[in-house]
């Protein structure tokens, strides 16, 4: 075989490869394995358990958000952008989609109290919380960071925390993270659409 034939057929093979379309997304591309998290919920009154493998077993996209129920600005804002992610989809699609809060402060967030405040938002939007210790492990599994920040003169704290929405597929891999400037539903619903064709 001549060396120019080699050359041309690893330049063919270069122009294939260069020719193939790249999947973009909106989202920063991550596409590492997603902890399960088995975390509670209160569902007709009663307290039941939800992991993050049986919600992929019914859904195909799983979009978490963590943050607190107390939140005055950056939580309610983050799930209104989920809100309307799930507007700008088709029935078939948002029956594909299952949105989930993850609270980090558990000593305040009951089950109940994080069911309703996710369903506040939409009446299928998931709402979870667990013991301090469950909720440090799937914080450190996704790298959320989160403190509590006492208020001056009260009781009474806030929680600061990163506020990033994860995308997580039915393979189980978190594919894409949304920071703040990302968090727009034009764009998360863009990258669900074509996650689901």
């Amino acid at each position: 075989m001549s060396l120019r034939f080699l050359y041309l057929i690893l330049l063919y093979i270069l122009l294939i490869l260069g020719c193939q379309k790249k999947e973009s997304f909106n989202g920063i591309l991550y596409d590492k394995p997603a902890y399960n998290f088995c975390l509670k919920t209160e569902e007709n009154g009663k307290v039941k358990e939800v992991c993050l493998k049986d919600i992929l077993k019914e859904k195909d996209i799983v979009l978490v958000f963590f943050g607190f129920t107390h939140c005055p600005d950056v939580c309610p804002a983050a799930m209104e952008v989920l809100k309307n992610t799930m507007k700008k989809l088709d029935e078939d699609e948002r029956k594909r989609v299952q949105v989930v809060f993850i609270s980090v402060d558990p000593e305040r967030d009951t089950p109940k109290l994080v069911s309703q405040y996710a369903k506040y938002f939409d009446e299928s939007f998931l709402g979870l919380t667990g013991t301090p210790e469950e909720i440090k492990e799937v914080a450190k599994a996704y790298k959320v960071f989160y403190e509590k920040v006492p208020q001056k003169g009260s009781n009474d704290y806030l929680v600061n925390h990163s506020a990033l929405i994860y995308l997580i597929t039915k393979d189980g891999k978190i594919k894409l993270i949304y920071s703040a400037s990302k968090q727009k539903p034009n764009l998360i619903a863009e990258d669900v659409k074509k996650l689901l064709d």
